[in-house]
């Protein structure tokens, strides 16, 4: 039932450990009461800056009408330079770096952490930037599926020396929840679609102005329109290996990230700063309105 819906491991190790050092967050089950901080969270956003982590969650704190206006939100892995993590009522807000190693490692804690407080019911949302295909920059993407640079949906990982493959779904009604969400604040572009997850941002990703390019524009242009038509509608580095570590420890899961540019009409990011603050708060709005839906605060 719902009221179960618990953490789940896959790695019955775990049990036989006496301590559990959540190194990364500098948080453990021997130094910290998990149960206690963390019992009463629903709601995880991550998202790759550790100072847009902060942001949001002075957002929802507002939002929420949670703490004094303007009061600061303490960094609770202070203790490492690795993530920041900052929480307000049930609402947790994770930096995890840039690219699949950096979010993977962040995303084992993470989860480990959850199980550790007796979590339950919870939803990870990644909010974050992207880069668009044939949309309008600051257009918001909500991932059906992550797929791969080939358009496979699916993340590849050797393990042992030996290449798995793991699903890369998300949870269809959760992207749809957050779809209608979109469409009652009406501010901005929001599309269901699939996000190519890379692991580089330069050639990975098909740009022309990395310091290595030994492809043509043309080729390049193809590649992109080959992604539009198989469905992909913005690239980032980290959607396939969220998606495959949430599935496998049965959490809803969803990804929200903006687009800065359309790939099709260049491949540097030309708006002005004060222009991508406003798109960069975009996620934070529908995801901020999710949450507060969730709450009954609408």
């Amino acid at each position: 039932s719902d009221r179960e819906n618990f953490i789940h491991l896959c790695n019955p190790h775990l049990e036989k450990m006496e301590e559990d050092i959540l190194y990364h967050f500098a948080l453990g089950t021997g130094t910290h009461d998990l149960p206690a901080l963390f019992g009463d969270v629903k709601f995880v956003c991550v998202g790759g800056s550790p100072s847009r982590m902060k942001a949001f969650i002075t957002y929802i704190a507002d939002e929420l009408g949670l703490g004094s206006p303007g009061s600061e939100h303490p960094n609770i892995c202070a203790g490492t330079d690795r993530y920041a993590m900052y929480k307000v009522g049930p609402v947790l807000s994770v930096s995890h770096g840039m690219g699949i190693p950096s979010i993977s490692i962040m995303l084992h804690e993470l989860i480990k952490l959850l199980h550790h407080a007796k979590c339950s019911n919870v939803t990870i949302i990644r909010i974050g930037t992207s880069g668009g295909i044939g949309l309008e920059p600051g257009s918001v993407v909500i991932t059906r599926q992550s797929v791969d640079a080939t358009f496979k949906p699916q993340f590849e990982q050797v393990i042992l020396g030996k290449t798995v493959i793991r699903s890369t779904d998300l949870d269809e009604q959760l992207a749809k929840e957050l779809m209608q969400c979109s469409k009652e604040i009406n501010e901005f572009n929001t599309v269901i679609g699939n996000t190519m997850c890379t692991l580089d941002f330069y050639e990975g990703q098909g740009r022309l102005d990395g310091a290595i390019c030994l492809y043509t524009e043309e080729e390049k242009l193809q590649y992109l329109r080959e992604a539009f038509d198989s469905g992909v509608r913005n690239i980032e580095m980290e959607s396939s290996v969220f998606a495959a570590i949430c599935n496998l420890s049965g959490v809803k899961a969803a990804v929200v990230c903006v687009t800065l540019l359309n790939r099709l009409k260049g491949d540097q990011i030309s708006s002005s700063h004060d222009v991508l603050v406003e798109y960069q708060q975009r996620p934070q709005k529908l995801v901020g309105y999710f949450i507060k839906k969730h709450l009954g605060k609408v």
